[in-house]
C-alpha cells in the first residue's frame, strides 16, 4: 500500500469518526428532548388529575352552598359556566384558560360563601371546603412542577446546539400554566 493510500485509509477513518461523533451527538439531543418532552406531558398529567378532582367537588360544593345563598344565583351560574367549560376544553392552552377561569369563578362564590355564617357550620360544607381546599394546594403543587418541566423543556430546545435540531424534530416550546391576575389577588368580603 502506497502512501496515496495510506492518506486515503486514514482520511476514511477521519470520516467515519466525524460521522459517528455527529450521530451519537444527534442522538443523544434527539433522546435528551423526547425524555423532556414525556417528563412535561407527565407532569401535565399530573395537573390533570388534580384539576379533575377539583371539577367533581364543585357540584357537590355548589349545590351546598345554593342551599343557603339561593339569591346568589349569578355567581353559581358562573362557576356552572366556567365548570362547564373545563369539561369542553381539548388543548392544554384551553385547558389552562377554562381553569383560569373556573379558579376566578370559585373566588367569587368564596366571597358568597363568607356572607353566610350558618353555612360555614353546616358540617357537609366544612368536609367539601376542606376536599376543595386540599385539592387546590394539590393543584398549585402540580402546577408548579409542571412549570419546572416546562422550564427545562424551554431552556434546552432554546438553547445552542440543540436549537438546531429542536424544529427540524418537531419539538416547540411549551405553556406555562400561570395563575390568573384575578385569582392573585385577595377576594374584598363585605357583610351586609
Amino acid at each position: 500500500m502506497g502512501k496515496t493510500g495510506r492518506t486515503l485509509g486514514i482520511a476514511g477513518i477521519v470520516i467515519v469518526v466525524v460521522l459517528l461523533i455527529v450521530y451519537f451527538s444527534i442522538k443523544g439531543t434527539y433522546n435528551s428532548l423526547v425524555q423532556l418532552d414525556e417528563g412535561v406531558k407527565g407532569a401535565w398529567a399530573q395537573v390533570e388529575n388534580q384539576l379533575q378532582r377539583r371539577y367533581d367537588l364543585i357540584p357537590n360544593y355548589v349545590e351546598t352552598v345554593k342551599g343557603y345563598a339561593k339569591q346568589e344565583r349569578e355567581v353559581f351560574i358562573r362557576v356552572t359556566e366556567a365548570r362547564s367549560k373545563v369539561g369542553s376544553a381539548n388543548s392544554i392552552g384551553d385547558k389552562i384558560n377554562a381553569n383560569n377561569e373556573l379558579s376566578t369563578a370559585l373566588s367569587r362564590l368564596l366571597v358568597v360563601v363568607e356572607r353566610y355564617p350558618d353555612l360555614k357550620s353546616n358540617q357537609n360544607f366544612i368536609r367539601l371546603q376542606d376536599e376543595l381546599a386540599g385539592t387546590e394546594n394539590r393543584i398549585a403543587v402540580e402546577r408548579r412542577r409542571y412549570n419546572e418541566a416546562v422550564k427545562t423543556y424551554n431552556v434546552k430546545i432554546r438553547s445552542f446546539p440543540t436549537m438546531l435540531f429542536a424544529g427540524m424534530f418537531g419539538f416547540s416550546k411549551a405553556e406555562f400554566f400561570e395563575v390568573p391576575e384575578a385569582v392573585k389577588e385577595a377576594p374584598k368580603v363585605t357583610f351586609g
